[in-house]
């Protein structure tokens, strides 16, 4: 019932034409999503909801304020209106609003909120949460292409990256890794939006993919021994396939994640906001570097305790999700001939 009210709210604010409608729609999802954060009763479930309201209420609160600002120009609440989006100081209020989503510099609330929340409602959280903002600061962007909008957004998008870069590197429990890993790849996903519909909807299909991926796996795991990093450093092939899918997070070449954030590059080559995407590449450096050291440490150190004797195949799921993301090697292949051709 809940994940209806969630999907309901979502689709009210895509398809409606109204900033009202928008307003409440991500109201009514608000409303189906947090009693599933709490559905377990604990005290830190309990502190993860209620941080989850504040910051969703002071969002709605953006969203509204920067609505009425608009609307005291144009008179009309129509989000297609030229005249409506020609105040560009109400509409970057709106975009803070939208941007409650954990993008810089509103992004200081998700770690704490997903580290205390079940793996089910981090998925949520870290997926479908961000359809509907996402979709509608796209919808924004082809409506208002004026530079202080791009400034912004450029300025947005960097900075969540290279928070998510620099947050990852003291982080000792994995959720906290994922939510930094997260508002990292929200500023690629922003960035994108900005050159191409296209590019971001597909960055957004293979982080769903991914994230889809990794926490049903730590879910698997046991969420209750998975909680802190250290557990990682076994020889299981599970938790081998939960490092290889950080890596992809990270965007190491040639795994999946990697064709995300290629496309994103490839879309820019003519843009004159193209001297932000090193800044961009600079922050998940600083995520993947993370990553390889935390894989090299637990690799070797499993091959320290155990030798070579590693079981790669006892799950079969855990093998499609390793070939789905090398397979990412091939799909750059596969566009580059294209490409050529």
């Amino acid at each position: 019932m809940f994940l209806s009210v969630m999907g309901l709210g979502t689709l009210l604010s895509v398809s409606s034409i109204h900033w009202l409608g928008i307003w409440a729609g991500l109201e009514i999802n608000l409303i189906g999503f947090l009693p599933m954060l709490v559905y377990q009763k604990s005290i830190s479930e309990s502190e993860s909801a209620v941080k989850y309201f504040i910051v969703q209420a002071l969002g709605s609160s953006f969203l509204i304020l920067g609505s009425l600002m608009t609307f005291n120009m144009s008179f009309t609440w129509d989000v297609v209106s030229k005249m409506w989006l020609s105040g560009d100081l109400g509409l970057i209020v709106i975009m803070m609003g939208l941007y409650k989503i954990s993008s810089f510099p509103f992004h200081y609330w998700l770690p704490g909120v997903m580290a205390g929340l079940p793996w089910s409602s981090c998925l949520l959280l870290a997926t479908w949460q961000k359809l509907a903002p996402l979709f509608l600061v796209l919808c924004l962007l082809e409506l208002n292409q004026s530079y202080l909008m791009g400034l912004v957004l450029c300025l947005v998008s960097v900075g969540s990256s290279l928070i998510g870069g620099l947050g990852g590197m003291n982080q000792t429990q994995i959720r906290a890794l994922l939510a930094y890993s997260s508002i990292g790849h929200l500023g690629w996903m922003a960035f994108a939006a900005m050159h191409s519909e296209w590019v971001m909807k597909a960055y957004l299909g293979i982080y769903i993919l991914i994230s889809l991926s990794m926490f049903l796996s730590l879910w698997y795991s046991d969420s209750g021994l998975m909680k802190h990093i250290n557990n990682l450093k076994s020889n299981s092939s599970l938790q081998l396939s939960i490092m290889l899918l950080l890596l992809s997070l990270g965007g190491l070449p040639p795994l999946l994640g990697f064709i995300s954030k290629w496309l994103v590059v490839m879309s820019i080559s003519i843009s004159p906001w193209l001297s932000f995407v090193f800044l961009l590449i600079l922050g998940s450096l600083m995520s993947l570097f993370y990553y390889l050291s935390l894989f090299f440490s637990m690799f070797l150190s499993g091959l320290k305790k155990n030798g070579m004797k590693m079981n790669y195949i006892s799950n079969k799921g855990i093998i499609i999700i390793n070939i789905l993301n090398v397979f990412g090697g091939s799909l750059i292949l596969i566009s580059g001939l294209l490409n050529f051709l």
